[in-house]
C-alpha cells in the first residue's frame, strides 16, 4: 500500500475529478487510517474497524469515480455493485457474499500480476525454448559419426541461428502449430453462473473436469504471447497467489455499493419491499464482519472498505435499517454541477473530453481546437439540458460532445491534414436547434 498522506490523496484525486472537495477529504482520511492501522501492534489492529463512508448525491457528480481513482491510486482491490441487483437469500438473483467473491476475485488479478513480474525473465526464456522446439524440432535420433545434416554439433548450430533470429523478430510472421488447453465445462452447468454453484461443488468440479486440448496454427508473434503466459501459470504458486490475495483483500479491498438508496423499502412493506428490506438484512453481517467462503479459501469481510453511494430522491439515509446505518458512520455529500464545473470538466483533468477528442482525432492528422467560447457554451448546454431533462451530471457531456463532432468524426478520415477550430458559432449551429426543442433533447441529448 502507497504511503500518501490524506493531502496527498486530494491533490491526486483533484487531477481526475472536479470539486466534491468534502467527499476526497472522507475517503482520503478513511485510507489514511488503514495505513495507520497497518502501524498499529497486532491485538490493537484487530480492534480498529473501518471508518465505512455514505456518499450522498445526484448521479454523475463523481461518487464512482472518486472511489475507482481512490482503489487505483492505492492498488487496493476494488469492487463496484448495484445493491439493487441484489436478492434475498432463497430468491432466484444475487446473493450478497457474491461481492466479497468477486473481491477476492480482483485482488488474485492484482496479485497474479505482481508475481507475473517476479517470474518474467524465466518465463520469457522458457517461452523462447518452446518457440525453438517449434521451430527446430529436434530428429529423433542423432548420427553420432560425423557432422552430417542429423548431427547433434549441426543441429545445435542450426539452433542457435534460429534463436538470434527469434530475438531479432525475424521470424515472427512464421507460422506454427500451438496445443492449447482448455477445461471442459459439462452441459448441464453451461447455463449456470459459477457464482450461484456451491462453492464445494465448484471446487470438485474443477478437480474432476477433464481439459480439452485443442491444436491452433498461428504466427510466431501470436504464439509468444500465448506460450509466455503459459509458462507464467506454471511458475507462479497458486496457492501463494490465493493465500496473498486474501490477505489483500481482507485489509485493503474496496467495496463500492451503488444505488443504495434502491434498497429501501417503502412504507407499505409488501412485495418487492419485503425483497428490498431482505438485501439490507442479508448486507448487514457482510459489512458489520464475517467470514464467506469461497473456492480460494475463507475471506473474513471486518477490515473491507465499504463506500456506499445513492441519490436517495425519494428516501433518507435515515430510512436504511438502523443497524445498517451505523455501519457508515461517515455521511457526506455531493452537491449538483454548476456551470463552472462543466467548465473545468470540460479543461482541467488529465483525462478531459476536449483533451480526449484532440487526441482521437490527431490520430486522422486533424488538429483540434476548442475556443475557450466554444467550451463555456458546452458547458452552459449540458447544465440547461440537465436541468430542463433529467440531471445525469457530468455524463451529459459525452452525449453532448458526440452530438458537436458526430460529422467531422465521420469526415476527418477523408480531410488529409487539417486545423479545425470549435468556437462559440460552430457549438451553437449544431446544439442549438436540439436543445432548444426539449422533446428532442429528452431523445438525442
Amino acid at each position: 500500500m502507497r504511503d500518501l498522506t490524506p493531502r496527498e490523496i486530494v491533490t491526486e484525486l483533484n487531477r481526475h475529478i472536479v470539486g466534491q472537495d468534502a467527499a476526497k477529504r472522507a475517503v482520503a482520511v478513511a485510507i489514511r487510517n488503514r495505513w495507520r492501522r497497518q502501524q498499529l501492534p497486532e491485538e490493537m489492529r484487530q480492534e480498529v474497524a473501518p471508518k465505512n463512508i455514505m456518499m450522498i448525491g445526484p448521479t454523475g457528480v463523481g461518487k464512482t469515480e472518486i472511489a475507482r481513482r481512490l482503489a487505483k491510486l492505492t492498488g487496493a482491490p476494488f469492487i463496484k455493485v448495484e445493491a439493487s441487483r441484489y436478492t434475498e437469500v432463497g430468491y432466484y438473483g444475487r446473493d450478497v457474499e457474491s461481492m466479497v467473491r468477486e473481491l477476492l476475485d480482483n485482488a488474485i488479478a492484482l496479485i497474479r500480476q505482481q508475481e507475473k513480474e517476479s517470474v518474467k525473465e524465466d518465463a520469457q526464456r522458457r517461452a523462447e525454448e518452446r518457440l525453438l522446439d517449434l521451430l527446430a524440432p529436434s530428429p529423433p535420433s542423432f548420427d553420432t559419426t560425423s557432422d552430417g545434416p542429423e548431427s547433434p554439433e549441426r543441429y545445435q548450430r542450426t539452433r542457435e541461428k534460429m534463436r538470434t533470429m527469434l530475438i531479432a523478430g525475424q521470424l515472427d510472421e512464421r507460422r506454427v502449430e500451438l496445443t492449447i488447453e482448455q477445461k471442459a465445462v459439462p452441459m448441464m452447468f453451461t447455463g449456470m453462473g459459477m457464482e450461484q454453484m456451491d462453492v464445494d461443488l465448484q471446487g470438485m468440479l474443477e478437480k474432476i473436469v477433464p481439459r480439452n486440448t485443442s491444436h491452433r496454427e498461428m504466427t510466431v508473434r501470436e504464439a509468444r504471447r500465448v506460450i509466455f503466459e503459459q509458462e507464467s501459470d506454471a511458475l507462479i504458486n497458486a496457492e501463494k497467489v490465493n493465500s496473498m490475495a486474501i490477505d489483500l483483500a481482507e485489509n485493503l479491498g474496496i467495496i463500492f455499493l451503488d444505488e443504495v438508496d434502491k434498497i429501501v423499502a417503502s412504507e407499505s412493506g409488501h412485495g418487492a419491499d419485503v425483497s428490498r428490506q431482505g438485501v439490507q438484512r442479508d448486507l448487514l453481517p457482510i459489512v458489520e464482519g464475517t467470514t464467506v467462503q469461497t473456492r480460494h479459501g475463507y475471506v473474513r469481510t471486518d477490515h473491507i472498505l465499504f463506500i456506499a453511494a445513492g441519490a436517495f430522491h425519494r428516501a433518507k439515509p435515515s430510512d436504511l435499517m438502523p443497524e445498517l446505518q451505523g455501519r457508515f458512520p461517515i455521511r457526506v455529500e455531493l452537491s449538483d454541477l454548476t456551470r463552472d464545473d462543466f467548465i473545468r470538466i470540460l479543461t482541467e483533468p488529465r483525462g478531459a473530453l476536449t483533451k480526449q477528442y484532440q487526441a482521437l482525432m490527431g490520430t486522422e492528422k486533424c488538429e483540434l481546437v476548442f475556443t475557450e467560447g466554444a467550451v463555456h457554451s458546452l458547458a452552459e448546454y449540458a447544465f440547461q439540458v440537465n436541468q430542463r431533462t433529467q440531471n445525469i451530471g457530468a455524463r451529459r457531456l459525452n452525449t453532448i460532445m458526440e452530438r458537436l463532432l458526430e460529422g467531422l468524426s465521420f469526415d476527418a478520415p477523408e480531410m488529409g491534414q487539417s486545423r479545425v477550430e470549435i468556437d462559440a458559432a460552430y457549438v451553437k449551429e449544431r446544439l442549438d436547434e436540439v436543445t432548444k426543442d426539449e422533446d428532442l433533447s429528452k431523445f438525442i441529448l
